[in-house]
């Protein structure tokens, strides 16, 4: 699903107009990326969180040139949804899957 699908979706089920609706869903958007670039995370209960996660610094290898690089300790996104929802998804999908065959 895209962006624009949502934004569709919850336009027909709320009877909002796209417009607002749009600029809901990219303030929302800018909100959550706002809060993980100052290191916080983002919780939505029953939904999931969105984590700020650092990896450690570790020795890598190029191949190609057979030598050692060093790659720094960075930071990056994640998303880990709540336990209810990926209960109901794995529900959901196994039912799915097991009546398509």
């Amino acid at each position: 699903m895209t962006k624009a699908q949502i934004v569709n979706d919850i336009a027909k089920k709320t009877g909002i107009e796209k417009v607002a609706v749009q600029a809901s869903v990219e303030a929302f958007m800018k909100a959550v990326k706002e809060s993980m670039m100052d290191g916080e995370n983002v919780y939505l209960r029953g939904f999931g969180t969105f984590i700020v996660k650092k990896r450690a610094e570790k020795t890598g290898r190029n191949i190609s040139k057979n030598t050692s690089v060093i790659i720094p300790a960075h930071y990056f996104p994640t998303y880990k949804p709540a336990k209810e929802f990926a209960d109901k998804v794995k529900k959901t999908v196994k039912a799915a899957k097991k009546g398509s065959k």
